[in-house]
């Protein structure tokens, strides 16, 4: 399984972002695609996730209400909407894929892929 992270950028604060995480193979309906992030001289933190066959979607704190998590099954990708972004959310984000819940949000999930940067200015 191979994940491609995309989307990342430069924006100014308030505004948005969409990345895309693009997965090879097959995903099954129990897995669970999920966003983390790292700012440089921080822990990596949990953003998003989505469980890939009934579209159950879980948020970090620091980003409810702005992010939006979702998934193309056609496309075997998982998308992240960012909206009103702040300069904190400055990080590298990276997506995740794991065989349930418990793997993915305490950031033992079981493929990663290589990050996209977002960098929000203020």
């Amino acid at each position: 399984v191979q994940l491609q992270a995309s989307g990342g950028g430069l924006v100014h604060a308030g505004d948005s972002l969409r990345l895309s995480c693009a997965a090879s193979g097959r995903i099954f309906s129990s897995a669970v695609m999920g966003w983390f992030r790292q700012a440089p001289g921080k822990e990596r933190e949990f953003v998003s996730a989505i469980r890939w066959g009934v579209g159950t979607t879980y948020y970090g704190n620091s980003v409810k209400d702005r992010f939006t998590i979702s998934r193309d099954k056609a496309k075997n990708t998982v998308l992240l909407q960012m909206n009103s972004l702040k300069p904190e959310d400055t990080a590298i984000y990276y997506c995740a894929k794991g065989s349930d819940w418990d793997k993915v949000m305490t950031g033992k999930a079981e493929y990663w892929g290589q990050g996209t940067l977002v960098t929000v200015s203020s």
